[in-house]
């Protein structure tokens, strides 16, 4: 029992030393500015994608000798959405135009009012107006929008009504132009809360070039670091376009291609048109990256016979990540430091993070300059011995073939000299 105790212990022992987080076993070590007790964030940033593992998973904060808890965020932005059918009612001409009630009373709030139409290639202007008496002679104005289908010219389609934040119970919607009220299919309401992505830029243009017809650019950025989006701005005045863009790296790809045999093209566009009377304005002037890409690429904007596109600036960007922590009154009065660069170390499980809420009054702590940590002592290596001396192992398997080998020989031929009987 007593052997069975000191291996338990002994294995104890070197799980800590192995698997857990000590300060001394990373190699790179950054302070942090903090404003005491609250809930503090720090921005992941060059310094840190160009030494940590690319999952963030080595990341240690560290409050004088206390590990702190911390949990990580990509600021992707997000939207929710509550939709609910609503009932279309009395759909009508009323002085040559369109017109309908949306019988709301199931909403208690809403800001978005969908429409499904059964026409295309249209052009209209839909107005909104709200009252919580069907039969009120007085209705509020609520705004309005562009109404469009452009099958025709592959310019997509829009019958969404973005609205203030509304509880009438009932809505009136007019449009004029061609849509009929017979085209009035079905109607839906939404409450849509928008938190936007938080973008930094994560790379540099290196070159832009004229090539025949092609605008090509090329890119770089640090190893390690993941990019997400490519943000271009584009000179006012150039008149309305819409270009293919693909990028290249080691071998040709087109931007949005999440395999080499299944690809999809991108584009950048900017529609500023009138058509059937009311003007029609659209921008895409940002694309997404998808996949692994080599450090350095190249983005190719076909103008086809077009005179190219005047390019005022153009950003490699990436979501913020962003490492949060709490500082409490019982907190160490030790420095803040942020640990990381240990290969070795298995990602952490805290409860902090898989309970993480995030203070909307969050502060942004300052990291310091990168350096290496002086402290630091590499890890103990843990692997087996077979694997710490493969020479002397294969070594001795050669030997012992040899040994058995030279057993053998000496077994046969003792055996073929002896006399049969």
């Amino acid at each position: 029992m007593k052997s069975i105790g000191t291996k338990s212990l002994l294995a104890f022992v070197a799980m800590a030393i192995f698997a857990g987080a000590s300060a001394n076993y990373f190699k790179y070590q950054r302070p942090m500015q903090v404003s005491g007790a609250a809930q503090h964030y720090v921005v992941v940033d060059d310094g840190i994608w160009g030494h940590a593992r690319a999952d963030l998973g080595d990341l240690r904060i560290f409050n004088g000798p206390t590990e702190l808890p911390y949990a990580t965020t990509t600021e992707r932005g997000s939207l929710h959405t509550e939709s609910q059918n609503v009932r279309v009612l009395q759909p009508g001409k009323v002085g040559g135009k369109t017109q309908f009630v949306l019988d709301m009373a199931g909403m208690a709030e809403y800001d978005h009012i969908y429409v499904q139409l059964a026409t295309t290639n249209f052009v209209g202007h839909a107005r909104a107006e709200g009252n919580d008496d069907l039969h009120g002679a007085r209705w509020t104005d609520l705004g309005g929008t562009i109404f469009y289908d452009l099958s025709n010219d592959s310019l997509g389609h829009n019958s969404t009504l973005r609205l203030p934040l509304t509880t009438y119970k009932y809505l009136r919607v007019t449009i004029d132009g061609s849509v009929a009220p017979a085209d009035i299919q079905a109607a839906s309401a939404a409450v849509r809360e928008e938190e936007k992505a938080v973008w930094r830029d994560a790379g540099q243009l290196e070159g832009q070039t004229q090539q025949g017809k092609d605008t090509v650019l090329t890119f770089k950025f640090a190893p390690g670091v993941p990019v997400e989006r490519l943000s271009f701005s584009i000179d006012p005045a150039q008149p309305n376009f819409r270009r293919t863009v693909e990028i290249q790296g080691e071998t040709t790809r087109l931007l949005g291609s999440q395999t080499q045999t299944h690809t999809q093209t991108a584009e950048l566009s900017r529609i500023h048109m009138v058509r059937y009377g009311q003007k029609i304005d659209s921008e895409q002037s940002a694309i997404d990256l998808y996949g692994t890409l080599p450090n350095t690429f190249k983005v190719v904007i076909h103008n086809g016979d077009d005179l190219p596109l005047k390019i005022t600036s153009v950003h490699l960007q990436q979501y913020e990540r962003r490492v949060y922590f709490d500082l409490n009154a019982q907190s160490s009065a030790g420095p803040v430091m942020l640990y990381y660069g240990d290969d070795k170390l298995g990602s952490p499980e805290y409860d902090y993070a898989k309970l993480f809420q995030r203070d909307i009054h969050a502060i942004a702590a300052q990291l310091g300059p990168v350096a290496s940590n002086a402290a630091y002592t590499p890890r103990p290596d843990d692997r087996p011995w077979s694997e710490q001396h493969p020479g002397l192992l294969w070594g001795a398997i050669i030997a012992a073939v040899v040994v058995l080998g030279a057993i053998a020989i000496r077994s046969l031929r003792t055996t073929a000299a002896q006399p049969p009987n």
